[in-house]
């Protein structure tokens, strides 16, 4: 099958198959079935992941509320942990697995250098977007003792909303009705503390890996154009970027850097394969974007 997206605002030729060995002709090819032989992002198909992902999200549904987000937000916003590189940061994720993740058993570094790659054959041009895809996802650096050894409900998974009512797209939805947010009239409401086109920078989202890894670039001072952040922030609010949930919280910036997450989540979401990237091979070209978008060492 084909995913259509929407083109970024300059749209440009760009097309390679996902192979990272082979032949490149034709724009990405969306994988029909995932590492199990099912289709992606498949909640309810049996597997062996299917009650383990459940179980993630039932713990991340009761638990994500708007005063636990504000909290964290106000501990990891004072990055004082450590001063790491992000390659480093990168080697760091070789430990985990993303629990939320039914289409994904491969450690996190694998993913990264995945969706960076799939990325960079399609557009070749945009070099802050391969960067991005290399470190969208290190956030989860938080599953990581030095941080703190957070659980996987508070680090990973889809992320949404809090402050105002969850919307039925969000993934085993059912969970939410414990969430001590659920029944409080200042936060169950569709627009809740939020009026409408506010902007997405002032809403606060679940707190995980994605929001942690925007506070980490803007505290580091970050030459990522804002599209960049955008996805680093939103790549896991599949309740927006696929089922068009919340769109009244937009405002306009909001609404041209969806176009380019739309466009990185095919990457992010079906780049995930056995194909197995040469580190030692592209590491050089990352180093070098590295450098370009940000300080040598980076407080956390």
């Amino acid at each position: 099958m084909t995913l259509a997206v929407e083109q970024p605002p300059s749209p440009r030729p760009h097309g390679v198959h996902f192979d990272f060995d082979g032949d490149h002709d034709g724009s990405f090819i969306v994988p029909e079935m995932n590492f199990s032989g099912n289709t992606f992002r498949d909640y309810i198909a049996e597997s062996e992941r299917k009650n383990t992902v459940e179980e993630f999200y039932r713990k991340n549904h009761v638990n994500q509320c708007y005063d636990f987000v504000k909290k964290m937000r106000e501990e990891y916003g004072k990055m004082s942990i450590v001063e790491m590189s992000i390659w480093e940061c990168c080697e760091l994720l070789n430990e985990f697995v993303d629990e939320s993740d039914p289409d994904l058993d491969e450690p996190q570094i694998e993913h990264l250098l995945q969706t960076a790659e799939a990325i960079r054959r399609d557009y070749p041009d945009e070099d802050w977007l391969h960067l991005t895809g290399l470190i969208h996802d290190l956030g989860k650096v938080l599953l990581h003792k030095t941080f703190g050894k957070l659980p996987q409900w508070a680090v990973v998974g889809d992320t949404f909303p809090v402050g105002c009512a969850f919307d039925d797209s969000i993934v085993h939805n059912k969970y939410l009705q414990e969430n001590p947010d659920y029944n409080n009239p200042k936060y169950n409401t569709k627009l809740g503390v939020y009026s409408e086109g506010c902007g997405l920078n002032n809403v606060l989202m679940s707190w995980g890996h994605d929001d942690y890894m925007y506070l980490v670039a803007k505290h580091n001072k970050t030459t990522l154009p804002s599209a960049g952040l955008f996805v680093i922030r939103y790549h896991s609010f599949y309740p927006l970027h696929t089922s068009g949930a919340y769109k009244y919280l937009m405002d306009d910036m909001d609404k041209e850097n969806l176009k380019w997450l739309q466009i990185f989540n095919k990457y992010d979401l079906y780049s995930k394969s056995k194909v197995r990237v040469d580190v030692n091979k592209v590491k050089p070209y990352y180093i070098s974007l590295i450098k370009k978008y940000f300080p040598a060492k980076l407080k956390w």
